[in-house]
């Protein structure tokens, strides 16, 4: 049995010597190989850093509204020169695409060794005007409390933005042998006087059992590439994760009381929701300690921690 330096698995020496329709071995044919066959399009990494935050108040004995934020990077080179982008860069022949995200992170927003899931990945034709670029991008839920967020590399500035999402226009219409359905999001970043919009369609067609869904951005103001789609689609996932799983604790401190962890998932759903049906839909995913809050102006609330073994109860 042999180890070949091309398949990272046990083979035997009759496998190594097969030949393929040209009279090829594997070795042969790796040795003849030319590269340049095929035009190689570029590979790129994009961040999407969620958090939810505290709004500014001037009332203390209220408890803090919240919003959820995005943090992006203000681009210092062409294209797009001045216009707001997620955190991303190319992927070198030597990293992984996990490595390339991470590298890029920490180069341009002063991040490092954070987790992140990958969320899809993105290969339209002329997505990118310097050239053929196919994009993996990543997301992450954060405490921004504990993150030193500064700006470098190709970046001018980074900063985190309010997100507002909003459905505002629904269409369907009846097909042969099924439908289609389409919506409008209007998208809006906010970071003090700056203000970036961008509308995106979705259409969703249904033929038989397949289902297709495209999206398409209508118009965007100050969102380079075709990061607005990408953002779309981030609060969209990001919303369906929160129902299912525990993603949401990431953004609290050890200790918490339930109406904070509430205000959490409203911002993040976009909706508001009975306390009590939320209570009895976490109670599995929190621990009550002994401690309440001390806070000045505010009643005294039972405090609770994570449950990590929730999903064996």
């Amino acid at each position: 049995m042999l180890l070949t330096k091309y398949r990272y698995q046990v083979i035997s020496v009759t496998e190594i010597f097969k030949r393929d329709r040209n009279g090829l071995t594997e070795q042969e044919f790796m040795q003849r190989y030319d590269v340049s066959m095929y035009e190689r399009p570029s590979v790129t990494v994009d961040m999407l850093i969620f958090t939810v935050f505290d709004k500014e108040q001037d009332n203390y004995r209220k408890l803090p509204e919240k919003s959820m934020q995005l943090l992006l990077i203000k681009r210092g080179e062409h294209p797009y020169l001045g216009e707001w982008a997620l955190p991303g860069g190319f992927v070198s022949v030597h990293e992984s695409i996990e490595e390339a995200a991470q590298r890029e992170l920490k180069s341009e927003t002063n991040i490092e060794n954070l987790y992140m899931e990958q969320l899809f990945t993105w290969g339209d034709v002329g997505r990118d005007p310097r050239t053929r670029v196919i994009s993996s991008s990543y997301m992450a839920l954060v405490d921004r409390t504990s993150l030193d967020v500064r700006a470098g590399d190709d970046a001018e500035d980074a900063r985190w933005f309010e997100v507002s999402y909003q459905v505002f226009q629904e269409k369907k219409t009846m097909l042969a042998e099924g439908y289609e359905f389409e919506r409008l999001i209007k998208i809006t970043l906010k970071h003090k006087a700056e203000v970036l919009t961008t509308t995106v369609k979705i259409a969703t067609m249904i033929t038989g059992r397949t289902r297709r869904i495209s999206r398409e951005i209508i118009g965007s103001q100050g969102i380079a590439f075709d990061h607005a789609k990408i953002i779309e689609y981030a609060v969209e996932r990001l919303r369906n994760k929160i129902e299912y799983t525990h993603i949401a604790f990431h953004l609290m401190p050890q200790l918490f009381t339930l109406s904070e962890l509430q205000q959490v998932y409203e911002v993040i759903l976009g909706k508001e929701l009975l306390a009590a049906a939320f209570r009895r839909k976490i109670a599995p995913m929190v621990i009550e300690t002994n401690q309440y809050t001390k806070d000045a102006g505010h009643r005294p609330s039972k405090l609770y921690r994570f449950n990590p073994s929730w999903e064996n109860t």
